[in-house]
């Protein structure tokens, strides 16, 4: 009789346990990542496409059976391009169990950089935040994966030197900004290479909301007399500064923009096509809808019966959420793999992140740039294509391209070295 209760014991022990392991095992077969949009706020025309190519690359995973057989979670707030919802919203991600964050805006950025790192969680901020980012050592656990503001601004004066002959000494480089502590980020950098380089540099501010430049633009124009011009504008103020370059007869093919101001919104709040021919912009992903991921996730909506959405026309923004959500799932993977197929910790997906390669994103079919992430740069290289508008649309004007890294390394070294790091 004691053997049989014995037995019974044993056989109930091991049946609990086992329905734990099961309950913790089909636990364990989920992953939450967060990220943060700006579906209401000044910057909701470019949140309001990125995210939904971030959703729809998460969406395209898990129909393929999710990451090592773990189904993706996300988990999305509104931050409104505000801190404090920002803030609390990175709380209540960090509470769902998020092992990575997707960010959304350089002030949000700013106020989360130290709880990242004291939580141990990995956060993102591709093609804004703060340039010094990029350093890992620094800054463990953010991530720029993106060309950062002083690679855009590297990468508009190599732009400038290439189209005017190969030479910038005696040239004049106007730098026409949004006048806010993001705009002012590439001075360092623009101010450098004016004395390397030969040329001379004049700012030309645009204060906020960025619709008033009509003093700013005639006085690049036909005081100054630039020769080529780099605008770091976002919001509606790219469109405007298109139509006000345009009104006063400066040839558009002597403009190139930063990331922010570079989409077809851009464009066609400016007049259309037609009206900002020869425009150029920089971009971090690639910019159409000939890619194998694009492709790949119109025949997941057909599967299911759904027409792709209207969001995949505006390709530039749709495409940088595509490749934003692409990364995450990367260093996830490699974070799941590293540990056996157990259920990885934000520091795990951090590692994760460390060593993501151009190579694992070849599948997306070319529109993610050839980066390599290492613990050491969190950037990933800075590099950018250039397109041009051209003939209707927008057409690529030049491969993948970095720009003047060892001057950028010299301001990331005197930056760690004034903060003692």
């Amino acid at each position: 009789m004691s053997i049989s209760v014995s037995r019974f014991l044993s056989y109930a022990l091991v049946a609990a346990a086992t329905g734990v392991a099961s309950t913790a095992a089909w636990a364990q077969k989920e992953i939450v990542v967060g990220v943060q949009c700006d579906r209401v706020g000044p910057t909701q025309t470019v949140s309001t496409i990125m995210c939904p190519g971030f959703h729809d690359y998460m969406a395209l995973v898990n129909s393929r059976g999710g990451i090592e057989g773990y189904k993706i979670r996300v988990v999305e707030i509104d931050n409104e391009y505000k801190v404090p919802p920002g803030v609390e919203g990175y709380e209540r991600q960090k509470k769902e169990g998020a092992v990575s964050v997707a960010l959304y805006g350089t002030p949000i950025v700013a106020a989360l950089t130290q709880r990242l790192a004291e939580d141990k969680i990995p956060g993102t901020s591709p093609g804004f935040g703060t340039a010094v980012g990029a350093d890992g050592k620094r800054y463990p656990y953010s991530f720029p994966i993106a060309a950062s503001y002083w690679s855009q601004g590297a990468m508009g004066v190599k732009f400038a030197k290439d189209r005017l002959g190969g030479s910038l000494k005696g040239k004049k480089i106007a730098y026409l900004f949004y006048d806010n502590p993001a705009g002012k980020e590439p001075l360092p950098i623009l101010e450098d290479l004016a004395k390397s380089e030969g040329f001379e540099l004049k700012t030309f501010a645009v204060p906020a909301p960025g619709v008033e430049m009509g003093a700013q633009v005639l006085d690049i124009a036909q005081r100054f007399r630039a020769d080529f011009v780099i605008a770091h504008l976002f919001g509606r103020a790219p469109s405007v500064s298109i139509k006000e370059l345009k009104r006063v007869g400066y040839p558009l093919s002597k403009v190139i923009s930063f990331v922010w101001g570079s989409a077809e919104a851009d464009v066609e709040a400016a007049g259309g096509y037609g009206v900002a021919e020869g425009y150029y912009t920089m971009q971090f992903a690639g910019v159409g809808s000939d890619y194998a991921v694009n492709k790949d996730i119109i025949e997941m909506y057909k599967a299911q019966g759904k027409q792709p959405p209207k969001e995949m026309a505006s390709t530039v923004y749709y495409n940088r959420g595509v490749v934003w959500a692409a990364m995450h799932v990367v260093a996830m993977r490699n974070a799941i793999k590293a540990k056996g197929g157990a259920q990885p910790t934000g520091e795990d997906v951090k590692k994760g992140f460390e060593s993501v390669t151009a190579k694992d994103l070849e599948p997306l079919g070319g529109v993610a740039p050839p980066l390599a992430l290492t613990p050491e740069d969190h950037e990933g290289g800075g590099w950018v294509q250039v397109f041009q508008v051209k003939g209707g649309k927008l057409v690529k004007a030049t491969e993948w391209t970095q720009a003047y890294r060892d001057v950028l390394k010299k301001h990331l070294e005197a930056d760690a070295k004034k903060a003692g790091g």
